[in-house]
Formats: C-alpha cells, structure tokens, sequence
C-alpha cells in the first residue's frame, strides 16, 4: 500500500515540476533541479528504480503535474474474466494502458482492448476509480488513478498483440500470476462482485 517515502519523493517532484514549469529566476530554477534530483535519489534509494532513470522519467515531465491516468478494460464472458498476458513481466492484467490525449477514457479502453486482445467492445458501465498508491501495486515513480470500466464483446477474436503473448479468460478461484504494476487480486475480486451483484455502485477511493 502506501509507503511514506514514496509520498515524499512524488510530492517532491511535483513541487519541483511546477517550480521548473512556471519560475523565470536562474537560481530558484537551480533550488528546483535539486529538489528533482532528491525525489530521484530517494526513489534509488527504496525502491528497484534507479537514479538514471528516475531523472529520465522527471526530465520527460513538462507543465504542471497532474496524475496520470490509467485505463483497464473490465470483460466478462461465461462468469470469467478476461486477463492478457504481458510480453513486459510475463505476468497478467486486464487490457488497458495509460490514456492518451485526444479521446476519452472509454474509447482508450476500447482501443487498448482490442490491440491487445482482438476483441471489439463497446463500453457498459464504470465500475471504479482507484487512487494507486491506496492499493498493493509495486512503487511507482508517479501518481496514478485507475480507471476500470465494463466493457462487452461485439466481434473480433482473441489474438496477441505487440505487447501481449497470451489471451484466456479466468474464473474468480483460479486467476494466474498476475502483473501486480497493473492490478491487484483484491481489485481484480472486486469486480468480480459486480457478476453477482449488476447494481453494485461504483467504487470510488
């Protein structure tokens, strides 16, 4: 779950982003530079994320920091769920990736589905936005929220794609290794709840 050290390095580098982003004084902008290389090194320090590509990552980030969005596409056929496995970990998610500007975060979903498992849905029904450092993924340089979003099959077939070696659907008492970067069992029986109860509200924390 949440790990203090990660809070502190992420909230130092959205302070030094932001700094970066709006400061015009050479040497505030310097005090921000530090700041960034802090957060990297903290982030070297305790987590598996080393100092070259922590600063990589920041470098990459321009403007004010927001999180990150991240979409999974939630599809349930025969009471299984449907799970890629992941060229990156060899381990397995629900479709999905981060959104991408321009289109909304159900036609992101759409996409990512079908790139990565053939299947054409359509988007049902929202069942939850999670704040990923309130669940048990793996530290993350950055804030994320987590989007999950039913989706049904209206055509394709089940086919690999560039980032994917695998396509199966998964009943709740028997998933596989999962990738835990990318969902979590407890979040993967949470949606599970939503076969046995449709009218379940969507889950929002």
């Amino acid at each position: 779950m949440e790990h203090k050290w990660l809070d502190w390095a992420q909230r130092i580098q959205a302070v030094s982003q932001a700094g970066l982003a709006f400061s015009k004084d050479k040497f505030d902008r310097e005090r921000y530079e530090q700041l960034r290389d802090i957060s990297a090194e903290i982030l070297d320090e305790y987590s598996t994320i080393e100092f070259e590509n922590a600063i990589d990552f920041y470098h990459a980030q321009e403007g004010y920091p927001t999180p990150k969005v991240d979409g999974r596409g939630v599809v349930f056929k025969e009471g299984k769920l449907l799970l890629v496995r992941e060229e990156h970990d060899d381990c397995w998610a629900l479709p999905g990736g981060f959104c991408e500007v321009g289109i909304s975060p159900s036609e992101n979903i759409i996409k990512e589905i079908e790139e990565e498992s053939g299947f054409q849905t359509i988007p049902v029904k929202l069942l939850a936005l999670l704040d990923y450092k309130k669940h048990p993924h793996p530290p993350q340089p950055f804030h994320y929220y987590k989007i999950f979003i039913e989706c049904r099959i209206v055509g394709g077939d089940a086919r690999n794609g560039l980032e994917t070696k695998d396509v199966k659907f998964f009943p709740r008492d028997n998933l596989p290794a999962l990738s835990t970067k990318r969902n979590t069992e407890s979040q993967i029986n949470m949606l599970f709840d939503y076969l046995e109860n449709p009218y379940k509200a969507p889950v929002i924390d």
